[in-house]
């Protein structure tokens, strides 16, 4: 195992589109969504130090998340657990732990990958992790995972590739899509060249510092001017000074979209973003009907094809509803059409403007 191999696991979100169950205080990444038994982000870090030394596992989260982070992952050394002073999407996210890892090892390559997203498949997973690190080591690249659609997915990015590969089963970006709508989305399924954005990237830290310093220079020289700091009793400090100064911007539209080293492997592990209500429907068990329930005492009576999740000490009945999202929590009920579930953000901020913040 490579040394020199790290991973940071991004777990800073709030989880919007899952509430109820997703609140403001324990957003969904420390949730058991699926009723495994664990909760996403313990799933990611189980996947990666299978794989990656403990000490070399990060998880970069919200200042307010980290008690959390520790009593969640144990095994994961407290130093490793960073929190943000704001959030500011990920490019400064990936700029502080690449900041800091050049710091600690100028040789460090690095996983970057979300806290939430589900992984059926784990030695696939690996594999293509392993294959990616391997690529990055011998060229100044940047590798993306992409996802082979199933189906035309309109809540996903899309990343269309080269026709022919570079290395075995590596191929160069062409361009990147937002999420298209359905017309658009059934053509780059049929035309076979372009993947689902999976989210996860790999690369050596040296050269994505040098893609800060060429596509988000603002973002490069406030850590830059700081970096002596990271791993020190000053990092706190540096950060509450740099993060006020850093642009929200995601890694995608910073730096991936301008990027012109940016590599592709089409991978196939069981990968879903778990992003809405819906796709945690699609990853249950379903009975009979197409019901997914999630819930020890749910009594489903003349429904089909809905999402229930409900704790396991209440008991609900469900009658004649067709194709629902129904989730109950000890203050909250929501009921709401499964087609509307990109909505959920919406109803949130409904919510705030009528109630405050005290449901959220």
């Amino acid at each position: 195992m490579n040394k020199h191999c790290y991973v940071v696991i991004m777990a800073g979100g709030i989880g919007s589109r899952f509430w109820p169950m997703s609140r403001q205080d324990f957003p969904k990444q420390f949730l058991d969504i699926l009723n495994t038994g664990k909760t996403l982000i313990q799933w990611t870090f189980e996947r990666f130090s299978s794989f990656i030394p403990v000490e070399n596992i990060y998880v970069v989260t919200s200042h307010e998340y980290s008690e959390i982070v520790y009593e969640q992952l144990p095994d994961l050394p407290r130093e490793n657990v960073l929190g943000e002073p704001s959030r500011k999407n990920t490019a400064p996210c990936i700029a502080y732990i690449s900041f800091k890892l050049q710091q600690k090892d100028p040789k460090a390559s690095l996983i970057v990958a979300p806290a939430d997203h589900l992984i059926l498949d784990i030695k696939g997973f690996n594999k293509v992790c392993l294959e990616s690190l391997s690529f990055v080591n011998k060229h100044n690249a940047f590798i993306t995972l992409g996802i082979k659609p199933t189906h035309p997915n309109t809540g996903y990015g899309y990343i269309q590739h080269e026709q022919y590969s570079v290395s075995d089963n590596v191929y160069k970006v062409k361009t990147f899509t937002e999420k298209p709508n359905l017309q658009l989305a059934r053509t780059f399924l049929s035309s076979g060249d372009f993947l689902w954005n999976a989210g996860i990237f790999v690369w050596q830290v040296k050269n994505i510092i040098s893609a800060f310093e060429k596509y988000l220079p603002e973002m490069y020289d406030v850590f830059f001017a700081d970096k002596e700091k990271f791993n020190t009793p000053e990092e706190k400090k540096a950060l509450e000074h740099i993060y006020p100064l850093c642009t929200n911007i995601s890694i995608d539209f910073g730096i991936m979209e301008k990027a012109d080293n940016v590599y592709v492997i089409p991978s196939s592990f069981g990968w879903s973003d778990l992003g809405t209500w819906k796709s945690a429907y699609d990853n249950l068990e379903k009975d009979y009907l197409g019901n997914a329930v999630a819930g020890d005492n749910v009594v489903v009576i003349d429904s089909t094809k809905c999402m229930v999740h409900a704790p396991s000490e209440k008991l609900l009945v469900l009658q004649g509803l067709d194709d629902f999202i129904v989730v109950d929590t000890p203050d909250v009920l929501l009921i709401c059409k499964k087609e509307h579930e990109q909505d959920i953000k919406e109803y949130v901020a409904e919510v705030k403007r009528n109630k405050g913040d005290r449901f959220l």
